[in-house]
């Protein structure tokens, strides 16, 4: 007799574990407390994990396999894996305790640490394309990895847009095509088709005094909660999204809080699809639609194999010690309208509203709006990372902390990004309408009414010139500096002190 523990992010049913029904064995999964709790969920992320897994788990039970399952209020649930496992193992006389290696490193370091109590015993997760070790190996292979041969090397490996041992079409890499602003054309796929009630259930998180924020929208939730809704927004994105995503991937609008994008992550992250199912998805849709552009095809491609991989790599590669790393030694209180969405700059007003809103927010928002923004100002990156790790619906520390700490903040010092992306409005102009209508002027650097992303981009770099002056990918910053007059740049100090001043008003 062994139970096999299952935790809200190891939904896939593809793992070898379900191959058959086993009557020695007993699949255990759980909702607890300090899960809800090591960091403020927004309230879309907290109801989208429960509803899965309790989707998963009748799935396992149609499926013949036994299963016991602890609900949040059950009074059977003592909120703590070992204690619930404690008596469950006694319970059913237990020999044996399985469970697939954790993608966070808090559960790996809890799970070892109860090994000297409990028979517990590892298993892969068989998610990723490849394994912990194989990304390990690869790492171990390089004293400055980079993203880029990590992802040839994946190509290779699997064929992926390949022609031999060259790549399709003569290029690795297309994302010089892929950084064009959306103006209105071609239209946006509409968003309004599935719509489930999970009032019944967040009356349970509620009863059960569990803290969130954000909008909960249980009575019209629209992200995947099943495999065969993943599936279908897999299916509608390689038919409705994907020829254009490319192009506009960087596009920031108003009204189109979505635009090409997949919305596949949450349902990636908690492993109701697979990165093999989704290329391969997409490859066939390709194949069968000439109008779907390389540029396009190798984008999304190199998102799922390159990027989610690399950092996922990354992350086991650095820690424990990337989640306490701070570069620029920044400590500024993230200001509370992070929290609201109540700010006068129309881009974060946006990009924050629509995150509280919908609990989610592209890549581009969340690296150059709200990272930027947090960068620039000087704010500690473990709030940052606090923030992002609550509010989206994808967010698990293995990919928010290298995205998050090592990419947006650069608190790594470029191990992870080889320059900050740091974002004056002229970039936020050009890829967005974010800027029609503000209640500051994109095209001030300091004065009344400028913008504040613009004195706070040039006093970052003023009050970081030692440490990235020598970088070789932003040498321009400093040679444009270098031309402005002294007078200028006290100008620009003044301005972002006074503005970092009064930043909760901004």
């Amino acid at each position: 007799m062994r139970i096999r523990l299952l935790l809200g992010d190891q939904l896939d049913i593809n793992h070898s574990w379900f191959s058959g029904a086993d009557p020695e064995v007993l699949y255990v999964m759980m909702e607890v407390r300090p899960e809800t709790e090591y960091v403020h969920h927004h309230a879309q992320k907290l109801l989208a994990v429960f509803a899965s897994m309790r989707n998963f788990a009748a799935e396992l039970e149609g499926r013949g396999h036994r299963l016991r399952y602890l609900k949040i209020g059950d009074p059977a649930n003592r909120q703590s894996f070992e204690e619930n496992l404690t008596f469950l193992t006694a319970e059913h006389g237990a020999e044996l305790i399985e469970y697939q290696r954790p993608d966070e490193f808090r559960l790996e370091e809890l799970f070892l640490e109860m090994q000297a109590r409990l028979p517990l015993c590892r298993v892969e997760s068989e998610h990723f394309l490849l394994s912990r070790d194989e990304a390990a190996a690869w790492f171990a292979k390089r004293k400055n990895p980079v993203m880029e041969y990590f992802y040839r090397d994946i190509r290779k490996k699997t064929g992926w847009l390949m022609e031999g041992d060259a790549p399709q079409g003569g290029k690795w890499n297309y994302d010089e095509e892929n950084r064009r602003a959306w103006r209105g054309d071609p239209p946006a796929p509409v968003r309004d088709g599935r719509i489930v009630d999970l009032r019944p259930l967040w009356e349970e998180i509620q009863k059960a005094g569990i803290a969130s924020f954000g909008e909960p929208r249980a009575k019209a939730f629209r992200w995947p909660l099943r495999r065969e809704e993943a599936l279908e927004d897999l299916a509608r994105f390689c038919r409705e999204g994907l020829t254009h995503f490319g192009r506009y991937q960087d596009a920031m609008a108003m009204n189109e809080p979505f635009l090409f994008h997949s919305l596949l992550s949450f349902a990636l992250n908690v492993k109701l699809i697979s990165p093999r199912e989704v290329i391969e998805a997409a490859l066939a849709a390709a194949d069968q639609n000439p109008a779907i552009p390389l540029s396009s095809l190798e984008g999304f491609i190199r998102q799922i194999a390159g990027w989610r991989e690399y950092i996922r790599g990354i992350y086991w590669e650095r820690m424990p010690g990337f989640g306490i790393e701070n570069f620029f030694d920044h400590r500024r209180n993230l200001p509370d309208w992070y929290w609201t969405g109540e700010v006068k700059m129309r881009c974060l007003k946006q990009s924050i509203g629509q995150s509280l809103k919908e609990s989610y927010a592209h890549h581009i928002q969340r690296l150059m709006i709200t990272g930027s923004f947090a960068l620039l100002a000087g704010i500690d990156p473990q709030q940052v990372d606090d923030w992002y790790l609550g509010v989206y619906i994808d967010a698990f520390q293995w990919v928010e902390l290298p995205n998050t700490r090592g990419m947006s903040q650069f608190a790594d010092g470029g191990k992870t990004a080889t320059k900050p992306y740091a974002g004056s409005a002229n970039y936020i102009s050009k890829m967005s309408d974010y800027c029609k209508g503000c209640a500051y002027n994109q095209k001030q650097r300091h004065g009344e009414g400028a913008c504040p992303f613009n004195s706070l981009y040039w006093d970052f770099y003023l009050r970081h010139r030692e440490r990235l002056e020598d970088n070789p990918r932003i040498g321009f910053v400093y040679r444009t500096l270098d031309k402005f007059s002294e007078e200028e740049r006290r100008s620009i100090r003044r301005q972002a002190e006074e503005y970092l001043e009064g930043i909760e008003g901004l």
